[in-house]
């Protein structure tokens, strides 16, 4: 009985020194996350207006804005998820769902190397197969960037989810007499919608902080545009130009963009926790 009393106060002393570790760890991570956080609004909410939100950049000393970085953005954004989120839950579905042998373990490494490739290199590949076939840069070109950035996020977190899924709901509707595409879009995909949309967020917010891939296909435009075949602007691009010239007026937008592109990340995830905690 000693014995056991002295272990049982062993691993309740080391439960209680890892509780304190997580905790501090866990305050630690947050407490870094609230001071950048801080900051950023310190520095950029000076620098905010009605004005700065709707209106196109202008020569140094005249004001201007960003607006023609939002919706450039918002196009951006737009395309790649078009295109990258659907492709990306696909492989995840035949990762998880179809695909077997030795292939599907090809198609998995090939997604876990995208996953880890620079999105630099994915931007120069893009530039050079589509920017210089086309001889200009191009909102298309940035939109496909991002979205191959997207898709191994995507493709991973699907595979992931479907994997949590309870093999006896499979069963049941395989017993039920379903065909193997029907199991898996009526009955594997909703119990499973809530982490996919979760994983499809992370790869949204992910793509919206992106510079360098849209440096080579996008490049940048001080006008307002939506056309698919021409430059377009973005707010990384624009803070990325801003921060690196020497004029303390463009310094002060940077951070103001900066604050709306954050704000806009957040708006993202609130958005899509909202619709995924009321749907499901």
């Amino acid at each position: 009985m000693v014995h056991l009393g002295k272990a049982d106060r062993r691993r309740r002393l080391t439960s209680a020194v890892m509780t304190s570790l997580t905790a501090g760890c866990t305050l630690l991570a947050v407490g870094l996350l609230l001071v950048i956080l801080s900051y950023i609004a310190w520095q950029g909410i000076g620098s905010l207006s009605f004005t700065f939100l709707v209106d196109s950049p202008r020569p140094v000393g005249e004001g201007g804005g960003i607006g023609n970085a939002i919706l450039g953005s918002l196009v951006l954004l737009g395309l790649s998820s078009a295109v990258g989120l659907p492709l990306g839950i696909s492989v995840g579905i035949y990762l998880s769902e179809i695909g077997k042998g030795r292939f599907v373990g090809v198609v998995r490494f090939i997604v876990d190397t995208l996953t880890g490739i620079p999105s630099i290199v994915t931007g120069v590949f893009i530039y050079a197969i589509l920017v210089l076939p086309m001889k200009h840069f191009s909102a298309f070109a940035g939109g496909i960037a991002l979205a191959l950035i997207m898709v191994p996020i995507v493709a991973r977190t699907t595979e992931e989810m479907l994997k949590l899924v309870p093999h006896s709901l499979r069963e049941g509707a395989l017993a039920l007499g379903a065909p193997q595409w029907r199991v898996t879009l009526g009955v594997i995909l909703p119990a499973a919608a809530s982490g996919i949309a979760t994983g499809a967020m992370l790869a949204i917010a992910r793509v919206s902080g992106e510079t360098a891939p849209l440096l080579f296909t996008a490049f940048g435009s001080r006008f307002f545009s939506y056309y698919m075949d021409r430059p377009i602007a973005s707010l990384t691009v624009q803070i990325y130009n801003y921060a690196i010239s020497p004029y303390d007026e463009w310094h002060a937008q940077a951070w103001a963009a900066t604050l709306v592109l954050m704000t806009l990340i957040l708006g993202i995830n609130i958005i899509v926790r909202f619709l995924t905690r009321k749907r499901f």
